[in-house]
Order: C-alpha cells, then sequence, then structure tokens
C-alpha cells in the first residue's frame, strides 16, 4: 500500500463491527481516523453488496459533509457512501456482487464527485443510468470543490461446491494462490482470484473445438485448473469454454481489486450479509399489481448510450420534476386521500394510474403509509431491485468465494459488516446463518479478531 500508510497506528487485533442497518458502520469508520488507525483521505472501500448504497440525499447541503455528527443524521442505507466521498476520505470504492445485482454498469467508472453550484447539493459527473435515475447527473463545469472517484464494479462468481478444502493444512484441494504472504506486490504477482479448477488431464483447441485427454493446463497459472463435475464433462467442449473463461476473468477482477487497495493509504473490507442472499421486502408487502402500477409510475427511460450533454441534462431536469411530482403527490394523500385528492393528482400526464393504486391499497388497508409507498416506487425506476433467496449451497459457495478473495489480498484497517434483517433486505430466517458463517470465514483467513457486535446495543 501507500507508504504513508507506515505512519498509522495499528489495532492489536483486527477490529470487525457488525451492526443492523447500513448506514450505522459509518461511526466507526470515523472513529477509526480519529484514531489514526484510518488515514483521513485516500482511503480504498471493498463493498460486497446486492446494493451499491451510493446514492445521495438529494436535498442534503453539500457542506453537510462537514459536519460529521449533522451527515450522520441525514443518512440511510442507500446514501452513505458518496457524502464520505465528497468530504475526501473514500477515494475508490470497488463494489462485488453476486450475479443478481446489476444496478451498475460491470467495470471501471472514473468521475467526479462535488458541490453543484446552482443547488449546493452534492452531484456526480457519472452518466450511469443509477445516478441518472435519481437526477444525481451535472456537467464537469457545474461542481466545485471536485472529489475523483474510481469505481470498479465487479461479479464475484460463487466458488465450485465440488471443490474442497484439505482437512488439515486448509488450502483448496482445487487451487493454491500464487500470491504468497511474504510479497503482496501486485507488480511482483499475478494469478487467480476465487476458483478456478481447470481438469489437469484436459487440453483443449477453442479455435477448432477440437480437446484431447493430456497433461495440459491453464497457460495464465501453473495452479489454476478446470474441474470436471464428473468424467461426462470432458466431452463438453462448451463448459471447458465456460470454466476456462471464468478462469482468466477471475484472474483480471483479482488483480484490478489488488490496484485499487495497493493505490489507496488504507482499505475497510465492508460486507453486507444480503451479498449472500437477498430479498426485494417490497414484494411482501405489496401486490403484484400494486407493484406493476408503482413500476408504471415511477418508470424512468434511459437516454441512449451516446447521447449528448443536452440530452442528458434535459433527460435529469425531467426525472428531477417526475420525482418532485410523485412525492408531493403522496406528501397530500398523506395529509388527505379523499377521492377529491386522488383524482386532483390522477389528472396529471404520467399519473393516471395513480387512482387504481390508492384504491387497491385502501382495500386492504384503510390508512396505508403513502410514505413508504413513495419510498418502494423509488427502487421501481429502471431495473427492480435485486430478489434472490439462496439456497444453503449457494450462500456456501459465495463464501468459499469471499473466502478465496479474501486470501489472496493485504489485510484490511478493519472490518464492517451490515445484517440488514430488520428491513428484510437479508432474509431474517437466514440472517444468524450467514452471519455466523461469514464470521468464521474472516477469522480462518485473519486469525482472531475483535468481534463488536453492536446491533445488540441499538
Amino acid at each position: 500500500m501507500n507508504s504513508l500508510a507506515s505512519r498509522l497506528r495499528l489495532y492489536k487485533e483486527l477490529p470487525v463491527w457488525v451492526v443492523e442497518d447500513h448506514h450505522d458502520v459509518l461511526p466507526y469508520i470515523y472513529r477509526a481516523m480519529g484514531s489514526k488507525h484510518l488515514p483521513i483521505s485516500d482511503i480504498t472501500l471493498v463493498h460486497l453488496d446486492s446494493h451499491p448504497d451510493m446514492l445521495i440525499p438529494v436535498n442534503m447541503p453539500a457542506d453537510t459533509v462537514f459536519d460529521k455528527d449533522a451527515l450522520l443524521n441525514k443518512l440511510s442505507i442507500e446514501n452513505w457512501i458518496m457524502p464520505v466521498v465528497y468530504a475526501g476520505h473514500i477515494s475508490h470504492v470497488v463494489w462485488l456482487h453476486a450475479f443478481w445485482a446489476q444496478q451498475i454498469k460491470e467495470g471501471k467508472h472514473s468521475f467526479s464527485v462535488g458541490k453543484d453550484i446552482s443547488t449546493t447539493t452534492i452531484r456526480v459527473t457519472s452518466t450511469d443510468t443509477y445516478f441518472l435515475s435519481d437526477g444525481l447527473y451535472v456537467t464537469e463545469d457545474q461542481l466545485d470543490n471536485k472529489k475523483s472517484l474510481q469505481l470498479d464494479v465487479f461479479t464475484v462468481q460463487m466458488f465450485d461446491t465440488n471443490c474442497h478444502e484439505e482437512e488439515n493444512t486448509g488450502v483448496s484441494s482445487c487451487k493454491k494462490s500464487r500470491f504468497e504472504e511474504q510479497n503482496r506486490s501486485i507488480l511482483e504477482n499475478s494469478g487467480s482470484p476465487l476458483s478456478c479448477d481447470i481438469p489437469k488431464a484436459v487440453s483443449y483447441d477453442f479455435s477448432t473445438e477440437e480437446h484431447s485427454v493430456t497433461n495440459a493446463k491453464c497457460s495464465h497459472s501453473d495452479n489454476c485448473r478446470l474441474g470436471a463435475k464428473d468424467a461426462k464433462d470432458l466431452s463438453d467442449v462448451s463448459y471447458l469454454k465456460t470454466k476456462v473463461n471464468d478462469c482468466f476473468e477471475r484472474s483480471s477482477i483479482l488483480e484490478d481489486i489488488l490496484k485499487a487497495v495497493h493505490k489507496g493509504k488504507a482499505y475497510v473490507l465492508d460486507i453486507d450479509l444480503d451479498f449472500f442472499s437477498v430479498k426485494n421486502p417490497f414484494k411482501d408487502i405489496y401486490t403484484q399489481e400494486e407493484y406493476e402500477i408503482l413500476t408504471q409510475l415511477y418508470s424512468f427511460q434511459k437516454p441512449a448510450v451516446d447521447a449528448s450533454e443536452e440530452v442528458l441534462l434535459d433527460c435529469v431536469d425531467y426525472r428531477t420534476h417526475q420525482l418532485e411530482d410523485l412525492e408531493a403527490a403522496f406528501a397530500d394523500l398523506c395529509d388527505d386521500d379523499s377521492e377529491e385528492t386522488i383524482l386532483k393528482w390522477a389528472s396529471r400526464p404520467g399519473m393516471e394510474l395513480l387512482e387504481q393504486l390508492v384504491h387497491s391499497l385502501k382495500e386492504r388497508n384503510e390508512t396505508p403509509d403513502y410514505e413508504m409507498v413513495h419510498q418502494a416506487g423509488l427502487t421501481c425506476d429502471y431495473s427492480e431491485l435485486p430478489h434472490h433467496v439462496s439456497t444453503e449451497e449457494e450462500i456456501d459457495g459465495l463464501i468459499r468465494a469471499v473466502k478465496h478473495l479474501l486470501k489472496n489480498m493485504p489485510k484490511p484497517t478493519l472490518i464492517t459488516i451490515a445484517r440488514s434483517s430488520l428491513d428484510e433486505y437479508c432474509p431474517p430466517e437466514q440472517v444468524n446463518s450467514i452471519q455466523e458463517r461469514t464470521l468464521n470465514m474472516l477469522q480462518s483467513v485473519y486469525g482472531t479478531l475483535d468481534i463488536h457486535k453492536e446491533y445488540l446495543t441499538s
């Protein structure tokens, strides 16, 4: 890592802070900065989550970030990272997610985060749909006090559950890391990040789709092998293609993560337990018909990939007014949901379905929570919230994948964990098991941990 990191204090044991709501990890990150265990700038956040959490409190003055207590009172689970970027503390975010989370385009994103000179709020120059749909995009010349952010987005592939760890050594029988503990320099290391199991007895020529049983191995790593599920897989060229492609993709991802970690002065490992299994809680609250109406009311039309700056600004302006009108409508309904109020708002262009939605809600509940309805609608823009309740095998596969990833990385300064179970993003019936397995995995990688279960006292 950056040489300045050598001047930071070291914890005797690696601290792990376990909270319920994800934004509640921030006080412990700030505490580590205050105690000089973390630097006040150039922090890398390695963020494992089914959600990016990178929205921004829409109307919060940018300067709020310089009053820690005021800031913490303004944040929520979906918007706690970007204000810390604008404050100058975090400069690199690596968002790692499973295949079901697709909110931000895969790959590397470089953009500015700053104060919008016209609204004094925090805005970004990223044109990704994630930010456009929330009305957060502005042009570079519209920002003051700009901070540069590098955002890397990668999918973590589940570890092959056919692989196992040697009972005595704890080393995976399908792969041993090339990244030795005594030498972490990315300039001197390369290899496979997770679980590349290439059949050691298979060679293949994908250009001619010919393969034969030999002693050939994957060309980029002596210890990287594609593993056949059984003997018949050796004759499945498409299977082998997929496996070898996964091998090279994983190698590249780990190298990118290591670059991010080494570039900063320190890094925080942040895990939301819904990374392993996730629900869209609003699907349990509203009927399918109601949810479909919300999707139509809050729909966002993506601009073309090559849209001009003018088109992007028009898109954001239209989206901002759309969301403001919807917020005003449901705020009005909180005070008075009489037929007159319903029809007043339903008569507006694009809000015709509001009448049908409110009538459906009132059939099931005389006093609907319209504020929650609006919050649910905000998640129904260009894509639905991730919803994938994992099987035990899938959870185990992701636990193993994360373990092998972390074993190839330097030790973080601290670890933060969010349960996300009270709002049911992580299935409540699974959260304790996932937490236990996650903590056991972390202990197997890092040894003794200083675990603080803060959710038990809050």
